[in-house]
């Protein structure tokens, strides 16, 4: 695997199997299965004029329980993180931040994480520092560092209570992104309430993750009024094309969706657990609340549980290019039963 390789290559592994890539079972991105109802045709969508995003500002703030001065939307997580990254490094290299922490130098991760993040952090000259999740919690972090913590985690679904970190981290003088992307799988609350208790503190949501659509490209930072001002004097005008904004609307409007989505999840997530609680190849289950699984196998490498799919056309995620990880870890995202069934006779040994 490359360094940085995502999951959810439907049409490379589609090639690999020789079927159209609708035909794929993608266990390997974490991605919603069930859908909200979209109430819009797009065939009709005016796209001629310039979009506009009050309306969308306004939901989203609803939707969150922040202000509209407290969040900026994206064109997707990846493009959010890269935006943060790239304004902490101005900052660094001579610019004037609008919070009162030390500049960052170093960028802690605590691992595995989205890769996305260490390949922000390299890109813009951060001293990288991991520390593993399972093993490190109470690790002291370099006083003044930028800290980055998912939560739920991934690849692994492990969710944190974040307030005594917090409490650590402004302690240290740190600037802290709480990528919480997955939460919406959980029945926790957001860190966002803390947002007036320590305003060095970001919060980041992809939004296409829970509402079902990777491809509209909608991620949201969260952070104090005056962070997220210095944020957007840097910001396009336009970031979000009029589907992309048409799309979430409709889908925040389905005021059934969270109901269908908790209950589908929580029963097809325990057929899954099942399935993987009594198969011979699985030696460890990891807990998690988020809609996917990170298992390590038993005597098998992922490469070979993949090749034993092909024939199902199903796809999963090899975890080891995640740090802390290795070639025995794969995770499976939850999805319809249904679709998983073939899976569940390839793990029957």
């Amino acid at each position: 695997m490359t360094p940085f390789q995502h999951g959810g290559n439907i049409a490379a592994f589609a090639k690999t199997c020789g079927c159209q890539p609708d035909e794929v079972i993608d266990l390997s991105s974490n991605i919603n299965f069930v859908t909200p109802r979209i109430d819009v045709d797009f065939n009709v969508l005016p796209i001629a004029p310039y979009p506009d995003y009050t309306e969308l500002y306004e939901r989203l703030a609803n939707y969150m329980g922040v202000s509209i001065d407290q969040m900026e939307v994206f064109n997707g997580g990846s493009s959010a993180i890269f935006s943060l990254y790239a304004y902490l490094s101005d900052c660094r290299g001579g610019g004037t931040p609008t919070y009162s922490a030390m500049l960052p130098q170093t960028n802690v991760i605590y691992s595995p994480a989205y890769l996305e993040y260490k390949k922000a952090a390299e890109r813009f000259g951060f001293e990288v520092h991991l520390i593993d999740r399972f093993s490190q919690m109470e690790v002291e972090v370099p006083e003044g560092s930028f800290v980055v913590f998912v939560n739920p985690a991934t690849p692994d679904g492990a969710w944190y209570d974040m307030e005594p970190y917090l409490r650590r981290w402004a302690e240290q003088g740190c600037t802290v992104l709480v990528d919480e992307s997955f939460l919406a799988f959980t029945s926790h609350p957001s860190v966002s309430r803390y947002l007036d208790r320590y305003p060095n503190l970001y919060i980041l949501t992809s939004m296409t993750k829970y509402f079902g659509a990777a491809g509209m490209r909608i991620g949201v930072l969260v952070s104090s009024a005056d962070n997220i001002a210095a944020l957007r004097q840097r910001e396009p005008l336009w970031k979000l094309s009029a589907f992309d904004t048409a799309y979430l609307l409709s889908a925040m409007e389905d005021e059934m969706f969270a109901a269908r989505s908790e209950v589908a999840n929580r029963e097809a997530k325990a057929w899954l657990l099942d399935v993987l609680g009594s198969s011979p190849l699985v030696e460890t289950i990891y807990p998690g609340e988020a809609n996917f699984v990170l298992v390590r196998l038993r005597g098998m490498r992922v490469e070979e549980l993949q090749r034993r799919l092909l024939p199902h056309r199903i796809l999963v995620r090899d975890c080891a290019n995640f740090d802390g990880l290795d070639a025995h870890h794969v995770r499976i995202a939850v999805k319809a039963i249904e679709q998983m069934e073939p899976l569940a006779e390839v793990l029957g040994g």
